[in-house]
């Protein structure tokens, strides 16, 4: 963990994100007593692949109100 004063805080700020962001915390101190912390935001993890939904969504029926492609196309709409 790295600690800075305010006025190195201030003066150096680009690259103190530039740590956080490689996972370093830094705290900011003011007169020897910390007041701020930067830490990384956590990485969110990738949602799981839902093929059940895919294939109900591929295998779903059309709209009946609305008209196929083919249908569009022999209507010449398309």
């Amino acid at each position: 963990m790295k600690t800075t004063n305010t006025a190195d805080a201030k003066s150096h700020f680009s690259a103190l994100l530039a740590g956080v962001e490689a996972g370093e915390e830094v705290v900011i101190m003011r007169r020897g007593k910390p007041v701020a912390r930067l830490i990384p935001e956590p990485v969110e993890a990738p949602r799981a692949f839902d093929l059940a939904a895919l294939r109900a969504y591929v295998e779903a029926q059309p709209c009946r109100e609305s008209l196929s492609v083919a249908q569009m196309r022999d209507k010449d709409l398309l």
